[in-house]
């Protein structure tokens, strides 16, 4: 915990000082902290709400991605394929609920098999091993209530239980002296005296020095750089938010893998997925929006079941109700090509100790472990 002493004013607060802050405790920000904090430094993690994980980390299909769909060579596609295998060897020694399920990826009409094709060539090319390409006969005897033309087997296709995964991150960043500080958004830093000093918390602000900052706090990412002193206002890249619904299912779906359309423009399309318990959901949907609202509108089920049934036309009526949303903070908008992750260091801005982290959407979750390897490698060599 921080040890905080404060004054009666803000400039006479007296705060320890700390090898590494990192801003966001969602599954990127926790996985930097425990990667910084098992290297030795000293961490403290900033979180403006009251828990862990309740934005973008709590939101998700909680799915492990095997990494066809991001363009060669990319931070995605790096991060996803190395992540992947890193985060299946955490949980199984850890024992953390996850299964390797597989996914179908699917074509669902003639003219769509030339992009599925492409899309599994992408996946090879990102080092995505075992992709099968399966005609309907095939694709229906692994999953005999799927209607397709053709479908990718991607066997390495997981689901997790992400809550189980933060808990563990910070576990292991607490048992290495680090340290979680809730319900406290960072409100502005500065370089002074070769030492980032910032100042966080709401009601009664304190103040904290490190020597390592580093801004993984999602959604609000942009928020953060922006209250950074010298750093280039810029490099702050345009949040494009992507809203995303989700519904469940009233009944058993007949389905034991995840079934995925091809992606369309903003997302992957309306897919069916399984939690731990089998129970089936159906999303996200794209919506486009200006704020964050995570409020479910019911009346978007009747745009779902037109794509659902696209791959299972027995989807009965009245078998989808709401069940949560979740916001992207995309980096690139409606028609405009997918943006990679972005991790702004040093040797790109020029800022001695800053690493800021921008877009951190899909797949944030899988590439977690291999993100926090790269933050921490960053740090050590500033």
């Amino acid at each position: 915990m921080l040890n905080v002493s404060s004054g009666p004013g803000l400039e006479q607060v007296v705060l320890e000082h700390s090898d590494c802050i990192v801003v966001g405790a969602g599954v990127i920000g926790l996985a930097c902290a425990r990667a910084l904090a098992m290297a030795g430094l000293q961490t403290i993690v900033l979180e403006a709400e009251s828990r862990i994980g309740s934005g973008v980390s709590s939101r998700s299909s909680e799915v492990i991605h095997a990494g066809l769909y991001y363009a060669p060579d990319s931070l995605k596609a790096r991060l996803c394929v190395q992540g992947r295998d890193l985060l299946y060897g955490y949980l199984g020694e850890r024992g953390l609920p996850h299964r390797r399920l597989g996914k179908l990826i699917v074509a669902t009409e003639p003219a769509q098999e030339p992009a599925l094709t492409d899309l599994r060539r992408r996946g090879l090319a990102n080092g995505v091993e075992r992709l099968e390409l399966l005609d309907a006969e095939q694709a229906r005897r692994l999953e005999p209530a799927l209607r397709c033309h053709a479908a990718i087997h991607s066997p390495d296709t997981g689901i997790v239980d992400s809550h189980a995964l933060m808990l563990s991150l910070s576990g292991d960043l607490q048992s290495h002296d680090g340290s979680i500080a809730l319900g406290s958004p960072m409100q502005w830093a500065a370089r002074h005296n070769g030492v980032w000093e910032l100042t966080t918390g709401t009601d009664q602000p304190y103040r904290i020095s490190c020597d390592v900052l580093v801004n993984a706090a999602g959604l609000s990412a942009q928020r953060v750089a922006a209250t950074i002193e010298g750093y280039p206002k810029e490099r702050i890249p345009s949040l494009r938010l992507a809203r995303g619904n989700y519904f469940s299912l009233t009944r058993a779906a007949p389905f034991a893998r995840l079934i995925y359309p091809l992606p369309v423009d903003g997302g992957m399309g309306v897919h069916l997925t399984l939690d731990l318990g089998g129970a089936a959901r159906f999303g996200p949907d794209v919506e486009w929006v200006d704020r964050i609202d995570f409020d479910v509108d019911a009346r978007r089920a009747q745009l779902f079941y037109p794509s659902i049934r696209a791959y299972w036309p027995q989807l009965p009526d009245g078998a989808l109700q709401p069940a949560y949303a979740g916001i992207r903070p995309k980096l690139s908008g409606p028609g405009e090509p997918p943006h990679d992750f972005v991790i702004d260091g040093p040797g790109q801005h020029g800022l001695p100790g800053l690493i800021q982290l921008f877009g951190f959407e899909s797949p944030g979750l899988t590439s977690s472990l291999a993100v926090g390897q790269r933050v921490s490698q960053q740090a050590l060599s500033l």
